[in-house]
């Protein structure tokens, strides 16, 4: 038993941890996950006042979530503490296992992310790992007798405070400086246009229509292969989807850029052959103290040479905040939120483009190291 034991220890402690740095070189693709829950929690009711409240401060439980995981799984392997960390660790895995048989069963969010963006596994496949997960959590709780630290308390504490602050600024590093690793669509090299097109593989989903048509008060469904003389009145159609495609949904998707008038320049932006920055920023932003500076020199250093476009789903404050911090940009472009927050890992993000492809990108932190 004692060497059944240990190897769940080891497997289970290493996952932890694995499972926790992918997600730390990422917090916010976390966060924006977890919006993803709450959001659809309060569309069902589900406590809708309280989740409305939990999205607001998603990235603070991204980086709780993510700082536990690595933390318990550091302490499993050292042996410390080893009935807190395993009663920690049990309440994780249901937490984990509730949200991924969610997704798996419901059909309402596509993927839980817990290995973020770098290691995507389908719902099936997550629910597993998090069954096999519970049954080794389940062991070591109930056998913790056979694990043994591997050192002093106070060494071993040492040790935890060590990983504790280790990954906590990994995670602030990140929210400031984008992902150490991307595993984004929108990586330095990729061609925007050419990843926003269909898939040449691309199998399309499959439906059945049906037609509702009224005839004298009375409303009745047609078969489209068989519908109704004129003396019917169409209703309404329906449609029931027989056979879900495969490989269907581009890797970068809804991401367009609208001009002021709301017309469509994606194409007409990216088609240029020259190089110029995309300047995506949200609103509540990070503290303008720490970068406007920044981003002033380089406006002021590319008029006349490299144009400066301001990417926001929000125009009227970004339009707000160049004429209250008197910053001169080329255009204002609306885009998707969403699209926004996968593009731009931090707020604000800077993108050198030429054409359709990413030459560089920037968090706010370093801004600084845009100038030429």
């Amino acid at each position: 038993m004692k060497t059944i034991v240990t190897i769940a220890r080891i497997l289970t402690g290493a996952l932890f941890i694995f499972s926790g740095l992918v997600k730390a070189i990422d917090p916010r693709g976390l966060a924006y996950k977890m919006q993803e829950f709450f959001e659809v929690f309060a569309r069902e009711n589900y406590f809708k006042n309280m989740m409305d409240a939990f999205s607001e401060h998603a990235l603070t439980f991204s980086i709780i979530i993510i700082t536990l995981e690595i933390i318990l799984g550091v302490a499993l392997l050292l042996g410390w503490q080893k009935k807190l960390t395993t009663w920690l660790l049990l309440l994780l895995m249901i937490l984990f296992t509730f949200l991924t048989s969610y997704v798996l069963f419901s059909g309402k969010i596509e993927a839980c992310g817990c290995f973020g963006d770098c290691i995507p596994i389908t719902p099936l496949q997550t629910f597993t790992k998090d069954i096999i997960l519970m049954l080794l959590v389940l062991l070591l709780l109930f056998k913790r007798e056979h694990i043994h630290p591997l050192n002093k308390p106070l060494i071993l504490s040492i040790y935890i405070l060590i990983a504790l602050i280790l990954s906590l600024i990994l995670q602030f590093y990140v929210l400031k400086n984008l992902p150490v690793v991307d595993c984004l669509p929108f990586k330095k090299g990729n061609n925007i246009l050419e990843l926003s097109k269909m898939p040449a593989n691309a199998i399309q989903d499959k439906y059945d229509y049906s037609f509702v048509y009224e005839k004298n008060g009375v409303k009745k469904e047609f078969a489209a292969t068989a519908l109704p003389d004129s003396t019917w009145i169409f209703s309404e159609r329906k449609q029931e989807l027989v056979k879900k495609g495969k490989n269907n949904v581009p890797l970068i998707n809804d991401f367009k850029l609208n001009g002021a008038d709301g017309t469509d320049s994606t194409e007409l932006i990216f088609n240029s052959p020259d190089e110029y920055y995309l300047f995506f920023l949200e609103f509540p932003s990070t503290d303008t103290n720490e970068w406007l500076k920044d981003f002033r020199s380089l406006t002021a250093s590319m008029a006349g040479r490299k144009k400066i476009f301001l990417v926001t789903s929000q125009r009227t404050a970004a339009e707000n905040f160049l004429i209250k911090n008197e910053v001169l940009v080329d255009a204002v472009y609306t885009c998707d939120a969403t699209a926004i927050k996968t593009a731009a890992r931090s707020n604000p993000a800077l993108y050198l483009m030429k054409g359709a492809v990413v030459i560089d990108k920037w968090g706010w932190a370093n801004f600084d190291n845009t100038m030429e």
